[in-house]
């Protein structure tokens, strides 16, 4: 029955909101294990959203680090088939007129594919794709714009790392008075509201809302007063603390219990599928328990991530999957549901979900890689097994009983390390090499904090 509905509702095509957190652990959310704060759960309204459609386990994010994942969600490909996605990030305090940092106009993304299946399309919150008129999200497939460009900016003023305003409307400079994630929030909540007549009638859309929580600056709703003390200095170095950033995941939170109500109010729930996830793994107040590392390491830390999908037509409650994935996964499924066609001339590297969303208990074989300019890093998983490489050393551990990464069985299993290894290189022979000129911008080093 399952199976007929999503069939069914395929034809037609559902409404898809894809909603990106930024820098969000592993555990920061109820559903995921997160413990509680003095003020209750930080993410009620997503575990909701779990309890009443499918979690996965075992997700990740195509990069530890935000663009590279961006590229990835956008192309359905791995990030490094792009010159930009090669940028460890993006770094928009000093390529803001780069002609090559960014998300080229000419390459197909998922926006593009299902604009041209006959969605509406919109992205509300960060690009960091590149800056106009070289890049930008009105010259990759959605119709409307309303965010940031850059990789990150200050809750109230808008302004990015170097003080310069960075909200737009379209790809034009844009002031509001606001917290700025609620007004990404407000914004995807009219969005709907306008969308939900043609939504009704038919005619689908597509609403990527990628927050900037609880990406740094450390700036709740009440935190107003720190903007003087962050300009300039945005990744705010000196301040934050843990009680912080998850009230900055709970304004989040409910920004998304506003959005799954206007849904509902529009008739709209049942037939629009909710995809949450983070670009990448947790920043230095995350809770990514119970992996090691975070944002920027190819351990599991910074590349696990919670997966929620949330459907009433076709994705049954309570569902719990372990099947690996990562973000350009999600974006082929997307795609396909929704009827959209995959361009000829670059196909997805990503793989469809779609059966996993029908039952959560059908897995398959799906191996993962990665790598890193930043300390010559390598990741391959392969069933159960993970290799990795940082700096000099390589590791072998069984993830799905040593998920902390602490067991290494590289001595113990020698053929199985020459093996993962071997297809790692593999596979990285069919990417285009990182360029010695690429990027790595790493927000604070150990000079400015214990490592974790």
């Amino acid at each position: 029955m399952v199976l007929a509905r999503m069939e069914a509702r395929t034809r037609m095509g559902p409404n898809v909101i894809f909603i990106v957190a930024d820098d969000l652990g592993y555990a920061d959310l109820g559903c995921y294990g997160g413990r509680n704060t003095a003020f209750g759960s930080p993410s009620p309204n997503l575990d909701a959203l779990a309890a009443r459609g499918l979690r996965l386990t075992d997700g990740y994010s195509n990069s530890p680090v935000c663009s590279p994942t961006r590229v990835a969600l956008m192309t359905m490909r791995y990030q490094y088939r792009v010159r930009g996605g090669m940028e460890e990030p993006i770094n928009t305090m000093t390529n803001r007129s780069s002609e090559s940092s960014g998300l080229p106009a000419r390459l197909p993304t998922l926006p593009g594919q299902l604009r041209a299946a006959g969605y509406d399309t919109a992205l509300i919150g960060k690009w960091h794709l590149g800056y106009p008129p070289h890049f930008g999200p009105l010259l990759s497939g959605y119709d409307e714009f309303y965010g940031i460009m850059a990789g990150g900016a200050d809750y109230f003023t808008h302004c990015s790392g170097r003080g310069q305003h960075d909200l737009y409307l379209g790809h034009d400079e844009h002031h509001e008075v606001g917290y700025l994630t609620d007004l990404f929030s407000q914004r995807a909540v009219s969005y709907v509201r306008e969308k939900a007549a043609a939504a009704r009638a038919g005619r689908p859309f597509f609403l990527s809302l990628h927050y900037t929580a609880p990406h740094w600056p450390w700036q709740t709703r009440d935190d107003a007063h720190l903007s003087a003390a962050v300009a300039g200095q945005l990744a705010h170095l000196s301040g934050g603390d843990v009680e912080t950033y998850r009230r900055m995941i709970h304004h989040m939170d409910e920004g998304i219990g506003w959005l799954v109500q206007a849904l509902g109010d529009e008739g709209l729930s049942r037939d629009t599928l909710i995809v949450f996830t983070s670009d990448n793994g947790g920043e230095r107040f995350s809770d990514n328990w119970p992996h090691v590392g975070g944002k920027m390491d190819l351990t599991e830390g910074g590349i696990r991530v919670p997966w929620i999908a949330h459907w009433p037509a076709a994705i049954g409650p309570g569902g719990v999957s372990r099947q690996p994935c990562m973000t350009m996964d999600w974006s082929t499924t997307i795609l396909e549901l929704c009827g959209g066609q995959p361009h000829p001339g670059h196909p997805p590297d990503g793989v469809s979900l779609a059966r996993t969303l029908r039952d959560p208990d059908d897995t398959f074989e799906h191996t993962l890689a990665w790598r890193m300019k930043h300390r010559s890093q390598r990741a391959f998983r392969q069933g159960a097994w993970k290799y990795l490489k940082v700096d000099d050393h390589e590791y072998l551990f069984d993830i799905t009983r040593d998920g902390r990464e602490r067991a290494n069985l590289a001595a113990r299993h020698p053929e199985k390390l020459a093996s993962l290894r071997g297809a790692w290189m593999a596979w990285n022979d069919t990417m285009p090499a990182i360029p010695a000129d690429a990027g790595v911008t790493n927000a604070y080093t150990v000079k400015d904090m214990p490592q974790r």
